[in-house]
């Protein structure tokens, strides 16, 4: 058998999202447990079959398997319009033969989302993107208050979820309280996923 991971499964355009996943990565090694950070192919006209399975810079392409074995998981996506990007969603949408064999009952998961504006519809991302992990059956972790950066942040973070502003050109790097509640996420996660091994 081989050792537990928590899989970060992100989808990002201009790289805040990534800069997040990779954030919550580190929270969640720092927690003792594998991260194994993963994306998905953009939606395009081309079959996906004949897409590459490894993009050409950055994580490769998430699979059913690294979904299926997870110890738990990170799900991130930009907003778009107050829900998650259809590429994560299209992804997300491909999982009913988990659902069905009920591969994710019980495992603990996140989600975080990253907004060109402070208004820009964080949270309800987040909470739209526990959906169809609650219908998997999956347990969902927030970020609780005893992380302060939550009480002094003035751009992105909930306790829904680490969140991120990056600025009208997406751009803007994240924040000492964005990083620290990121990690924050990814430690919690982390050590839920370790508890709740069998």
């Amino acid at each position: 058998m081989s050792a537990p991971y928590v899989l970060v499964l992100y989808y990002s355009r201009h790289g805040a999202t990534r800069s997040m996943a990779q954030q919550i990565a580190r929270g969640i090694e720092q927690a003792g447990i594998e991260a194994r950070v993963r994306t998905v192919p953009p939606v395009s006209t081309q079959c996906e079959a004949t897409l590459p399975a490894v993009p050409n810079e950055g994580d490769i392409y998430c699979t059913e398997a690294d979904l299926k074995d997870c110890a738990g998981l990170a799900l991130g996506s930009p907003t778009r319009f107050g829900n998650m990007a259809s590429a994560l969603k299209h992804f997300v949408d491909s999982t009913s033969g988990l659902w069905m064999s009920g591969a994710l009952i019980g495992k603990p998961a996140s989600v975080f989302s990253s907004t060109s504006s402070l208004h820009g519809g964080q949270e309800t991302t987040l909470l739209s993107m526990m959906l169809p992990l609650m219908h998997h059956g999956m347990v969902i972790a927030g970020i609780p208050y005893s992380e302060t950066a939550l009480l002094n942040t003035q751009t992105g973070g909930t306790p829904y979820g680490a969140t991120h502003v990056a600025g009208s050109d997406s751009n803007r790097p994240l924040d000492e309280h964005e990083t620290t509640l990121c990690q924050a996420q990814g430690r919690h996660l982390g050590q839920l996923a370790l508890k709740l091994q069998d």
